[in-house]
C-alpha cells in the first residue's frame, strides 16, 4: 500500500527542531525546461519519468486514477453567433460532437472526417456549471488537498476562453466562470481561523509581466529556486481573500486592467495571457476528510504513531487565460494590434514546442524561449494537476484553426505530471488532528456509502435509458430492412426492364436481317431483268432473220414477175396495134409506176446493199418495160395482151403495197429495236446503281453492327456503373451545405451516423468505378452518348455525366469539352422525363461552382429551367430544377439576370407540385437570393426594394412561415430575416403582416443563431421596431 501510494503522489517531509519551521518538497519529474540535474540526487519513484499515453486507452471518468498525473484535456463548442450566420448561414458545421462517447469528429469535406478521443466533449449547450464540475472542481478539490494545479484555456481567438473562465456573472450567477467558481470552493472548503487564501492576478502582455492588481508595477522579473526548481513571482502583489465578494472586487479591478482590443474576430478580444494564482495554505487536521485517501491510511498511521508532528500543506492553483491565436488576414489587425498578435503567436508557439517536446519524450524542452512557458513549466511535466479545455468554433470557415487547436490537445493528453504533496509539519496541531480524525473518516465513509448509492441509482437509470434505445434501434433496423426488400424488388423490376430492352435490341437487329435479305432479293430480280433483256435482243435477232427472209420470198417474186414479163413481151409482139388505142392510159400508169419507183428506191435504200441490188433489178425490169411500150403504141388491136398487162399492173401496185407494208412495218421494227436498245441500257444503268447502293448497304451494315457491339459493350459498362435509383445521381454538396435536423436522443444521434458510414461508402465506390469507365471510355465518347438516338443509351450517358459532375475534379472537363451545352441541349429538345430529371440535376451539381454559374446564365440556362418546371409535374424533376435554382440564386451578380430570365416565377410556380422536398428547395433559394441581396445592402452595391417582392415572394414566405418541414421552416426564417435588414422593404414588410411573423421568429425559433439575428433586424429597423411597439 505505501508503495502504490509513493508511486502515485510522491511526498518528502523533513523534520525541523521548532514547530513552525518546515520544508518544501520538491519534483522529482522533468518539467517544462527544468535541468535534469536538479533529479540527479534524489531517487525517482517508479512510475515518476515522463512518459506518453494514448488518449483512446482511457475508459473511466474525466479524472480517472488509472493515470493521476496525466493532463486533462476538455474540449467546448461555442454556438454561432450572428456573424457566423450571416457569414456561412447555408454551410454546415465542421464540428460534429459525439458527447457520449466522448468524441468530436472533424469535417474535412463533405465526404471524409477525422475522429478525435477526449476525456470531455462539451455540447454548444453546456452549462457553466457543468464545465467546472468536469474541468476545474476536481483540481480545486487536489489543490485543497495540498497539490499543485492548473486550469487553462487554449483556442483561437473569440471562441469563449475568458467566458469560460473570468465570467463574473454579476447578473446570472449561472453564468460565472471558473475563476469565481474555484474561489467560491476554496472559501467554502477552507477556516478563516486556520487557513488562509491568498491571490496574485498577472498578464503577460508582449512579453512584459504586469501586475493587474497594482498596474504601476510592470515588467516583474521571474525567480527560480536553484534547489528546488519552485518558479515564482516575487514582485507581484498578494492579497488575502476575505470572502467571494472580496474577490470579486479584486476579479474585476484586474479585469479593467488588462488588455483588450476590438478585432474583425471578437469584439473584445484579450490581447494578453491572464493568470490567477491562489495560495492555499491549510492544516492537515481541519480537512483530513479531503485529503486522506484509502492508500494514505498506512502511512499516516505510521507517522502518528512515531509521534510525528502535525503537518500544514501549501498549494497552489494556477488558473490561465490564453489570449487566442489569430491569423492576420482574418483578424484585420494593424498598428498596435498587429505587434501584439506578433507576441501573443509567438509565446502560444513557444508553448506548443514544449507540449510537442514533452509528448515525443525529447531531451530538452525549450522552456526559456518564452516567459509564458516559464510560468507553466510546472504545470506540463511537472508536479502539478492539470487540466486543459479548449475553445473551438462551429464555423467551416475556420477549419485550420480548429484542427490546429485540436491537435494541441491531443498532443497534451500525452504529458504526464508527476503530482506530488506539498507539507509542513506542525507540531502545535499534532493533538486536534489525532482527535478529529476518527470523525472525518467516518464521514468520508458515509459520504462514500451515499456516492456509491447515488452511482447504483445513475447506472440504473442509464441501464433503463440504454433499453429503451436499443429497442428503438431494433424497429428502426426492421423498418430498414423492409425498405431494402422493397428496394430490392424494385432493383428485380429494373433488370427485368433491362432484359426486355435487350429483346427490342435483338428484334431490331433482326429487322436489320430481314432488309438485308430484302436487298438480296432486289439483286436478284435485277439479274432476272438482265436475262430478260438478253432474251429480248435474241427475240430481236430473231425477228431480223424473219424479215430477212421475208426479203428473200419478195425478190423470189420478182423474178417470178420477170420471167411473167418476158412472157408478156412474146404477148406484146402480137398486140401492138390493140395497145396504140390504149397509151395514154399506159402513160398515165407509167407515170404511176415511175412514182412507184421512186417510193420503191427510198425504200431499198434503206436496206443498203441487198435493197440496191433490187432497185436495180426494178430499173432493169422497168427498161424492159419501155421496149414493150413503144411497140405497143403499134400493137393496139392486141386486147388480150392488154388484159394481160392490166393483170400485171394489178401484180405490181400489190407489189407496191406489200413493200409499203414492209416498210411500215420495218419502221416499226427499227423504233421496237431502238426502245428495247434504250431500255436495255437503262436497265444496265439501274442495274450498276443497284450494285453501288447494296455495296454502299453493306459497307454500312458492317459499320452500324460494329458500333451496335460497342454502344452494347459501354451499355453493360454503364449499367453495372451508374446506380439503379435516379436519385443517386443528385448534388450531395449543394444539399449538404444545409443544417441537418439534430435529434433529441443521443442514441439516435449514434445511429444516424451509423448509417451514414455505408451510404457514405456506397457512394464513394459508385464514383470511384464511374471515374474509371470515364478513363477507359474517355469523358468525349461519354459525352457524345448524349447525342444518340437511342433514349435509354441517352439515359445512362446523363447518368453517369451526372455522377461525374458531382465532383469538383471533374466539373472543370465537362464544361470544357461541351457537356454543359449537351446537358442544356437535352433540356431544349428531350421529352423523356427521366433525362429531364437527371439533366436538370446535373446542371444543379455544375451550378455549384462560380464560374459555371455564369455560363449556365450566358447560354439561356435559367430560361431553360424554367420551361422545364413549367412542362412537368413530376416532383423529383421539379426538386432537381429547384435545385439548380436554389445554387444559382447564390451568386450576387446574377440575381438581376435570373429576374428576368423568370427563375424566380419559376422557383414559386414550382410550389404547385406540394412535395415538401421542392417547398424545401425553394425556401432555400429565396434564402439565397435575399442573402446576397442583404449582402449587397451592407456592402452599399444595392438599393432600392428586393427584387423578390415584385414576384410575390414575401407574401409567399410570410404565408409559408409556420410550415411543419424543419429544414423549409428555417430557410424561410432565414429569408425573413435577410429581406428586414434592407430597411427599402419595410413598408411592404408591415403591409404584409412580416412584423408580426418576424416577432414569432425571435421568440420560437428552433434556433437561437435565427433567433438572435432576428431579433437584431427588430432592433436595428425603425420602421419595424415602431410598429412591433404598435402592435
Amino acid at each position: 500500500m505505501a508503495s502504490r501510494t509513493s508511486n502515485r503522489f510522491e511526498r518528502q517531509s523533513h523534520s525541523h527542531n521548532h514547530g513552525s519551521s518546515a520544508s518544501s518538497t520538491s519534483r522529482n519529474g522533468v518539467g517544462l525546461g527544468q535541468p535534469a540535474h536538479h533529479n540527479s540526487a534524489r531517487p525517482k519513484a517508479p512510475s515518476a519519468s515522463r512518459r506518453s499515453v494514448t488518449p483512446n486507452s482511457r475508459t473511466h471518468s474525466f479524472h480517472s486514477d488509472q493515470e493521476p498525473g496525466r493532463v486533462r484535456v476538455a474540449v467546448r463548442v461555442r454556438p454561432r453567433n450572428a456573424e457566423d450566420l450571416l457569414s456561412d448561414a447555408d454551410f454546415s458545421d465542421c464540428v460534429e460532437i459525439q458527447p457520449e462517447l466522448k468524441r468530436l469528429k472533424l469535417r474535412k469535406n463533405n465526404w471524409s472526417s477525422e475522429s478525435y478521443r477526449l476525456d470531455e466533449v462539451f455540447t454548444e449547450n453546456a452549462s457553466q456549471k457543468r464545465v467546472y464540475d468536469v474541468v476545474a472542481k476536481p483540481v480545486v478539490e487536489i489543490v485543497l488537498s495540498g497539490y499543485n494545479g492548473t486550469v487553462m484555456a487554449y483556442g483561437q481567438t473569440g471562441t469563449g476562453k475568458t467566458y469560460t473562465l473570468g465570467r463574473m456573472g454579476k447578473e446570472d450567477a449561472s453564468e460565472r466562470g471558473i475563476m469565481v467558481r474555484a474561489l467560491e470552493d476554496i472559501i467554502s472548503n477552507t477556516s478563516p481561523a486556520s487557513d488562509s487564501v491568498e491571490v496574485s492576478y498577472l498578464q503577460l502582455y508582449m512579453e512584459s509581466i504586469q501586475d493587474l492588481l497594482a498596474p504601476e508595477k510592470t515588467n516583474i522579473p521571474i525567480n527560480e529556486d536553484p534547489r528546488t526548481g519552485e518558479v515564482s513571482v516575487p514582485g507581484a502583489t498578494i492579497i488575502r481573500v476575505q470572502d467571494l465578494d472580496h474577490f470579486l472586487q479584486l476579479l474585476q479591478v484586474g479585469e479593467a486592467n488588462r488588455h483588450a482590443a476590438n478585432t474583425k474576430m471578437n469584439t473584445e478580444s484579450s490581447r494578453s495571457h491572464a493568470i490567477l494564482m491562489v495560495h492555499i495554505r491549510r492544516s492537515v487536521n481541519e480537512k483530513v476528510n479531503d485529503e486522506i485517501n484509502s492508500q494514505e491510511k498506512g502511512t499516516k498511521s505510521d507517522l502518528f504513531d512515531g509521534n510525528s508532528i502535525p503537518i500544514v500543506r501549501k498549494s497552489k492553483l494556477l488558473i490561465v487565460d490564453l489570449a487566442g491565436s489569430e491569423r492576420i488576414d482574418k483578424s484585420g489587425s494593424e498598428g498596435p494590434l498587429l505587434e501584439e498578435a506578433k507576441f501573443i503567436n509567438l509565446s502560444l508557439s513557444s508553448l506548443g514546442k514544449c507540449i510537442n517536446a514533452l509528448a515525443e519524450n525529447s531531451p530538452h524542452i525549450p522552456t526559456r524561449d518564452s516567459k509564458l512557458t516559464r510560468l507553466l513549466r510546472d504545470s506540463f511535466g511537472g508536479s502539478a494537476r492539470t487540466s486543459l479545455i479548449i475553445t473551438i468554433g462551429p464555423s467551416g470557415r475556420h477549419h485550420a484553426e480548429t484542427a490546429s487547436t485540436i491537435m494541441f490537445g491531443q498532443r497534451a493528453m500525452k504529458i504526464v505530471n508527476v503530482v506530488k504533496l506539498k507539507e509542513e509539519f506542525d507540531y502545535e496541531s499534532l493533538c486536534r488532528k489525532l482527535e478529529s480524525q476518527v470523525d472525518h473518516l467516518t464521514a468520508e465513509i458515509e459520504r462514500q456509502q451515499k456516492l456509491r448509492d447515488d452511482d447504483k441509482y445513475e447506472l440504473e437509470k442509464q441501464l433503463r435509458e440504454c433499453q429503451d434505445s436499443f429497442a428503438e434501434a431494433r424497429k428502426v433496423l426492421v423498418t430498414r430492412s423492409e425498405f431494402l426488400e422493397k428496394e430490392n424488388t424494385s432493383l428485380e423490376s429494373e433488370m427485368k426492364g433491362i432484359v426486355n430492352e435487350l429483346k427490342h435490341q435483338k428484334d431490331h437487329n433482326n429487322l436489320m436481317h430481314d432488309k438485308v435479305a430484302k436487298l438480296e432479293m432486289s439483286l436478284k430480280h435485277s439479274e432476272q431483268h438482265q436475262l430478260e433483256n438478253s432474251t429480248y435482243q435474241k427475240v430481236l435477232a430473231d425477228t431480223t432473220q424473219m424479215y430477212e427472209k421475208k426479203m428473200a420470198e419478195l425478190i423470189k417474186q420478182i423474178d417470178d414477175e420477170r420471167a411473167c414479163s418476158e412472157c408478156a413481151e412474146e404477148q406484146l409482139a402480137l398486140m401492138k396495134k390493140l395497145l396504140s388505142e390504149h397509151q395514154k392510159s399506159i402513160q398515165k400508169h407509167q407515170m404511176e409506176n415511175s412514182t412507184y419507183q421512186k417510193v420503191l428506191a427510198d425504200t431499198t435504200q434503206m436496206y443498203e446493199k441487198k435493197i440496191s441490188e433490187l432497185v436495180k433489178q426494178l430499173q432493169d425490169e422497168h427498161a424492159h418495160f419501155e421496149c414493150p411500150e413503144e411497140q405497143l403504141g403499134l400493137a393496139k388491136k392486141l386486147l388480150s395482151d392488154h388484159q394481160n398487162s392490166i393483170q400485171r399492173q394489178k401484180g405490181i401496185d400489190e407489189l407496191a403495197l406489200k413493200l409499203q407494208e414492209m416498210y411500215q412495218l420495218h419502221e416499226n421494227t427499227l423504233s421496237e429495236l431502238q426502245s428495247l436498245k434504250s431500255e436495255n441500257k437503262d436497265l444496265l444503268l439501274e442495274k450498276a446503281q443497284i450494285n453501288d447502293e447494296l455495296h454502299s448497304v453493306r459497307h454500312r451494315l458492317l459499320d452500324e453492327e460494329k458500333q451496335r457491339k460497342a454502344i452494347e459493350n459501354e451499355l453493360v459498362k454503364l449499367k453495372r456503373a451508374v446506380p439503379e435509383n435516379e436519385n443517386d445521381f443528385e448534388d450531395k454538396k449543394s444539399y449538404m451545405k444545409e443544417d441537418l435536423s439534430k435529434g433529441s436522443s443521443e442514441f439516435g444521434n449514434r445511429m444516424g451516423s451509423y448509417r451514414s458510414n455505408p451510404l457514405r461508402e456506397t457512394l464513394s465506390g459508385q464514383r470511384a468505378t464511374i471515374a474509371k469507365i470515364c478513363e477507359e471510355v474517355g469523358l468525349q465518347k461519354i459525352l457524345q452518348l448524349l447525342t444518340s438516338e437511342d433514349s435509354d443509351v441517352q439515359i445512362h450517358a446523363v447518368k453517369v455525366v451526372a455522377n461525374l459532375a458531382a465532383e469538383d475534379i471533374n466539373q472543370k472537363r465537362i464544361v470544357e469539352e461541351g457537356g454543359l451545352d449537351a446537358l442544356l441541349m437535352l433540356l431544349r429538345s428531350s421529352e423523356n422525363a427521366t433525362i429531364l430529371r437527371v439533366a436538370s440535376g446535373a446542371i444543379a451539381n455544375l451550378a455549384m461552382n462560380e464560374m459555371n454559374q455564369g455560363l449556365i446564365m450566358d447560354k439561356g440556362g435559367a430560361l431553360l429551367l424554367a420551361k422545364t418546371a413549367s412542362k412537368t409535374d413530376d416532383p423529383q424533376t421539379l426538386r432537381m430544377v429547384a435545385g439548380a435554382l436554389a445554387n444559382l440564386c447564390g451568386n450576387e451578380k446574377l440575381l438581376t439576370m435570373l429576374k428576368e430570365d423568370g427563375g424566380i416565377k419559376a422557383l414559386l410556380g414550382m410550389v404547385r407540385s406540394g412535395s415538401s422536398e421542392v417547398i424545401a428547395q425553394v425556401a432555400r433559394g429565396l434564402a439565397n437570393f435575399a442573402k446576397c441581396e442583404s449582402r449587397g445592402v451592407i456592402q452599399g452595391h444595392r438599393i432600392g426594394c428586393s427584387l423578390l417582392i415584385d414576384d410575390g415572394a414575401l407574401k409567399w414566405l410570410i404565408a409559408n412561415s409556420n410550415t411543419t418541414s424543419v429544414s423549409t421552416r428555417r430557410h424561410i426564417e432565414l429569408a425573413l430575416c435577410h429581406l428586414a435588414q434592407n430597411k427599402d422593404n419595410a413598408k411592404d414588410f408591415i403591409s404584409g403582416g412580416g412584423v408580426k411573423v418576424l416577432i414569432q421568429i425571435s421568440e420560437e425559433s428552433s434556433r437561437e443563431d435565427i433567433r438572435n439575428l432576428a431579433k437584431k433586424m427588430l432592433r436595428l429597423n425603425p420602421s419595424l421596431q415602431a410598429e412591433m411597439h404598435a402592435q
